[in-house]
């Protein structure tokens, strides 16, 4: 990857992991919980070598929403012991190129990609951790089921063994008060978990509206430039 970026040395990554960290126990304190949400930080168009950055600053969970781009970068970092969660809309004839990779995928949205990310793995295969992805906005371009829909998505991912429900997933839509959103995203969590008890977690909240995701339950945040600094341009 090429380009230059806002980013500045170690020290101020570690200083932005630090703050977030601090925004995320300060949310958590003002929703009375005392769970502790997975961070996972996204780092799409950043190097390999900002994410080994953030391994030493103890980092687990690194987020991605280009399949080749994330297949080359875990592959370059295969002696760290990451999990890498799959963020963004995944092309369902690259989903079994994904699972080689991809612990979790957080954008289940159709019958094809379940269908894809089952695939043929044997019954004593580890299953892929999988959210439903739902759409919040109305805009398909953002990938989603719509909220009627979710519950209708989570039957056809628990019908197949090679796949583990863990959730619900969204991104707060453009032009609505995000907490707003958030709480939307909450009651399709109710609904699935109806289903579903063990899948409890909700994806949600990113660089400007974490806070408002963890209010509303959110257990899986995706938070890229709040920690990674400014993006290079794209390739």
């Amino acid at each position: 990857m090429s380009g230059t970026a806002d980013r500045g040395g170690p020290s101020a990554l570690a200083d932005r992991l630090a703050g977030v960290r601090a925004g995320v126990r300060d949310a958590l304190r003002a929703a009375e919980r005392v769970d502790e949400p997975a961070l996972i930080v996204v780092t799409k168009f950043q190097p390999a070598s900002l994410v080994r950055e953030l391994a030493d600053l103890g980092v687990t969970d690194v987020g991605e929403s280009r399949h080749q781009e994330a297949r080359v970068k875990s592959a370059e970092l295969d002696d760290r012991d990451l999990t890498w969660h799959f963020v963004g809309q995944l092309q369902s004839k690259k989903a079994r190129q994904a699972r080689s990779y991809a612990r979790v995928v957080h954008s289940v949205d159709r019958v094809s990609l379940v269908d894809a990310l089952a695939g043929d793995r044997a019954t004593d295969d580890e299953p892929v951790d999988v959210f439903v992805q739902v759409d919040l906005e109305g805009s398909p371009e953002r990938g989603g089921v719509p909220e009627a829909e979710v519950e209708r998505m989570a039957e056809l991912v628990l019908a197949r063994p090679s796949l583990r429900l863990l959730g619900v997933m969204a991104v707060a839509p453009r032009g609505e008060e995000p907490r707003a959103a958030f709480a939307r995203l909450r009651a399709a969590s109710d609904a699935v978990r109806a289903l579903a008890p063990s899948a409890v977690s909700i994806s949600a909240g990113m660089s400007d509206d974490y806070r408002d995701a963890l209010l509303e339950g959110a257990t899986h945040l995706r938070i890229g430039t709040a920690i990674t600094g400014s993006r290079p341009p794209a390739l």
